[in-house]
């Protein structure tokens, strides 16, 4: 029997190995799709934007833990037509200027193919009941995560360059916006790349902020096609971000474009943030 009940308060943070997932089954633009989504109960929250030409997800720990699981158990999926999709209520509106968040639509390339009609209908099909609830097992990242942070101690310690290792494939990838939602797009290895990179995430904490790139293509003429951003104060921003959208809205003409508007947004933080106390509940 399909799986509906509200996971238990210890469930909702738990983000090992064997990640209790949904999953529909859903027919879109003529193809069969096995959806992947995080259960209502999921205490993790990200939000999207574009900033200097480049697509962003942002978060906190929390929510790198669990992208970076969720991106290495997907480089494993055999299933022809497997996606992961994260939407609301897992979404919140950027900490910057409060812009909504687009869906996250993580695709393995070399099973699953995405257009936008297929998005779209993929998106509505989230309000259909789960067809049952599937544990998602990351066998191997812990000990790959382990390796990488001890190459990195080395280079550290010893001055030592690491040695060289062959880029990852990168056939099919591509970081874009189809359908009104955020795609990352990749075959296994670079998946797997992406996951490490990202659960790494925090390693190396500067200011309350830690960033990676993710990138699609293996040419040194193009970097930053991605990034998953993560602020410890994370919920804090989007708090802070709300509070101020509402208050520069309210006194700026209706329909002013967004160019005028952000700036405006973003100072005004400054000025939320003083004043103490937000109500940082999401969800």
């Amino acid at each position: 029997m399909p799986e509906h009940k509200r996971p238990r308060p210890g469930t909702a943070a738990a983000i090992g190995d064997g990640l209790k997932l949904h999953r529909r089954p859903l027919r879109a633009d003529g193809r069969d799709y096995s959806v992947i989504t995080l259960r209502p109960g999921t205490r993790a929250r990200l939000s999207t934007n574009r900033f200097h030409e480049t697509w962003h997800i942002l978060s906190d720990l929390h929510g790198a833990r669990l992208l970076g699981r969720l991106l290495w158990g997907l480089s494993f999926q055999r299933l022809p037509g497997t996606v992961v999709v994260i939407d609301r209520p897992h979404l919140d509106p950027n900490p910057f200027d409060a812009e909504p968040a687009d869906p996250i639509v993580l695709v393995p390339a070399h099973l699953t193919t995405v257009t936008a009609q297929a998005i779209r209908r993929l998106r509505r099909g989230m309000a259909e009941p789960s067809q049952g609830t599937v544990r998602w097992h990351t066998w191997g990242l812990d000990a790959e995560l382990a390796r990488m942070r001890e190459r990195v101690r080395e280079c550290r310690e010893f001055r030592r360059w690491p040695g060289w290792e062959p880029p990852a494939a990168d056939h099919g990838a591509a970081v874009e916006r189809i359908g009104g939602a955020l795609v990352f797009r990749a075959p296994p290895a670079r998946l797997r790349e992406w996951a490490v990179d990202v659960a790494a995430l925090g390693d190396d904490m500067r200011h309350g902020m830690d960033y990676v790139y993710l990138e699609a293509s293996n040419s040194p003429l193009r970097w930053g096609d991605g990034e998953v951003q993560i602020f410890s104060d994370y919920r804090r921003r989007v708090a802070v971000a709300g509070v101020s959208r509402r208050e520069v809205l309210a006194d700026v003409p209706e329909g002013s474009a967004p160019a005028d508007v952000h700036p405006r947004i973003w100072r005004h933080n400054g000025t939320v943030r003083a004043r103490g106390r937000v109500n940082t509940a999401t969800g």
